[in-house]
């Protein structure tokens, strides 16, 4: 595996840390390394966000995961995180930002590169009717960004990377300004969802600490779910934001039969968090959705 991760390492050791994708998660993963006096280099297709994230005291690299031509040369660098989003708005399909972006970023990657940690989702899993699923179910995606994110892992598994890698299948994303239908809720419209059915969730906070921890373990699970291991019914969670917020109780309609919104409640589940928690040692701030709409609401 080459040179010891960097818990095993002198406490003046400075990290290079190779970011694909700091946006709403690897932003946050970003901003600790920066605390801890590591070196960052984010990686965006886009020269103005370089410049943004070099007034923020990150290095920046101007590249397109879809277009290995502009990843040449790419830092060496002790971790690499691949947290790319799909931007609906972009000619590239998800499959190609996902699967074939990591494969591309991959094959430009420095041979020393020790870590390599994969944002994925627990999208991967498929309709479990409500029942508890962990890291040994096996993956049944039923749309598209599920089915993509898993191919991107086989093209991880497959890589000289796969015996040091993590992947990290995420639940839901919220916290501050990332809180579904808060706009809705104010205004008292009902929401588009389906008001049973389980909601899995982690605090973005949360979500950066398991990355850390996945970068720095000495040898970590090579497969976690990142999420608080406390189901919310979806009536339950947004009656709590809506009391948070002031609001009138949430009122409910039934999306599109045909829309993203009613492929992902089908897929009802729920996730347990035990990797989490206990081989990795992530214990969340916030262990319910109760205490993390509290901190992004309380006031």
């Amino acid at each position: 595996m080459g040179s010891l991760p960097p818990c095993l390492r002198g406490s003046n050791t400075v990290a290079t840390r190779l970011i694909f994708g700091c946006g709403y998660l690897g932003r946050r993963a970003a901003q600790r390394w920066l605390e801890r006096g590591d070196r960052v280099v984010a990686v965006t297709r886009h020269p103005a966000r370089a410049t943004a994230f070099r007034a923020d005291g990150l290095e920046a690299f101007v590249g397109d995961v879809t277009q290995p031509a502009t990843l040449v040369r790419l830092p060496d660098a002790e971790t690499l995180l691949y947290a790319v989003g799909y931007d609906r708005s972009a000619d590239p399909t998800i499959h190609e930002v996902y699967a074939e972006g990591l494969q591309n970023v991959l094959a430009a990657a420095s041979s020393a590169t020790e870590r390599v940690v994969y944002i994925s989702t627990t999208g991967v899993y498929g309709d479990a009717g409500g029942d508890w699923i962990d890291e040994t179910t096996p993956p049944a995606p039923s749309r598209d960004g599920g089915r993509a994110s898993l191919a991107a892992e086989q093209v991880l598994a497959a890589s000289p990377w796969g015996d040091r890698s993590v992947i990290l299948r995420l639940a839901g994303i919220y916290g501050p300004d990332r809180l579904p239908y808060a706009a809705a809720l104010r205004a008292g419209e009902p929401i588009a969802a389906p008001q049973t059915g389980w909601l899995n969730l982690i605090h973005v906070d949360d979500g950066a600490s398991a990355v850390l921890a996945a970068a720095d373990h000495a040898a970590p699970p090579a497969l976690v779910c990142v999420c608080d291991g406390q189901p919310a019914v979806r009536r339950d969670y947004y009656a709590e934001a809506a009391r948070l917020l002031n609001a009138p109780p949430p009122t409910f309609v039934a999306p599109a039969a045909d829309s993203p919104r009613a492929a992902r409640a089908a897929a009802d589940k729920r996730v347990r968090n035990t990797v989490l928690t206990g081989r990795l040692g992530v214990k969340p701030s916030y262990p319910s959705y109760r205490e993390g709409l509290a901190a992004i609401l309380g006031d």
